[in-house]
């Protein structure tokens, strides 16, 4: 009698579990990165433009990361579903592809079947796999029902915003990077010695200009706009005098370096002064910046 007893309440209380489970009406939002992991590039192959624009067709509201997004959800990133798109193993003449939406703690809330196709072309390949996958969304009978919990949820007892999380995210990944460095340099001093083989190969014959320890800035090359750095939780928002924001330094703990927010970036300190350079793998741009602390 205590088994089936005890069998009755433990299938209640699976059951129950599976209710108080979230579920996709809860959230508002759904939310697209601008690359996924297997890409090489941000929106390879159109694949996130498409995503945002399937789960649109669909009855959904998605942004791609970095457009204007509603106020509630840059209040509370809480109430956005993150569209992860997930290359799965197949063989070399398929490709599988699988899409998770995932809470702001990184839950999954919903995965979809999986979708595959045999198509040779890439662009083609992952557009009709990607739609079969969809397949799970479209037939979901999906409708938004706000949900108080998450309305009120936070973070580190913080209200949980779309860019804190992403802040989070990105400090994870930086740290990463930092430890990956098994030599004795730090990524500044590597930065620097690049930045620095760059310049000189790329001055002209016209002028002689002596390169230091540090990289040389021209005066003429030096931004004029002066610009004023204030803390935030991740290190500093760099407005202008309007003010307006022109980026987001990234600490790298290393003193007076900074990582560029969403850029190949740094910005550091060079004999006194403030120094950008951005190398994107073809080209480099390096500047100094009237920067204020």
């Amino acid at each position: 009698m205590k088994n089936v007893f005890g069998l009755i309440l433990g299938l209640l209380l699976i059951q129950f579990s599976a209710f108080a489970q979230s579920s996709v009406n809860d959230y508002k939002y759904i939310i697209v990165p601008k690359q996924f992991d297997f890409q090489k590039s941000e929106n390879q192959y159109q694949l996130n433009e498409l995503t945002k624009f399937l789960f649109n067709k669909y009855g959904y509201e998605a942004y791609i990361e970095g457009e204007t997004l509603p106020n509630d959800l840059t209040m509370n990133g809480c109430l956005g579903l993150r569209s992860i798109v997930n290359k799965l193993g197949g063989s070399l003449f398929v490709t599988k592809i699988q899409i998770d939406l995932l809470d702001c703690n990184g839950n999954v809330v919903e995965s979809s079947q999986v979708g595959d196709s045999r198509e040779k072309e890439y662009k083609k390949v992952y557009n009709l796999a990607l739609r079969e996958a969809f397949e799970t969304f479209q037939y979901l009978n999906y409708k938004y029902v706000p949900n108080q919990d998450l309305s009120a949820m936070t973070i580190e007892g913080n209200t949980a915003s779309l860019q804190e999380i992403e802040d989070q995210k990105e400090i994870a990944r930086l740290k990463k990077e930092l430890e990956s460095l098994k030599d004795n340099k730090s990524e500044a001093e590597l930065f620097r010695e690049e930045t620095k083989v760059n310049t000189v190969a790329n001055v002209t014959k016209t002028k002689k200009v002596e390169i230091p320890k540090s990289v040389a800035i021209e005066k003429d090359n030096v931004e004029e706009e002066v610009l004023y750095a204030q803390p935030i939780a991740v290190g500093f928002q760099v407005v202008d005098t309007e003010p307006k924001k022109v980026m987001i330094l990234l600490h790298s703990g290393v003193p007076d370096v900074f990582i560029v927010q969403g850029k190949d970036a740094m910005v550091y300190k060079s004999d006194g002064s403030w120094v950008y350079a951005e190398n994107n793998g073809k080209t480099l741009v390096v500047k100094g910046l009237n920067l204020k602390f």
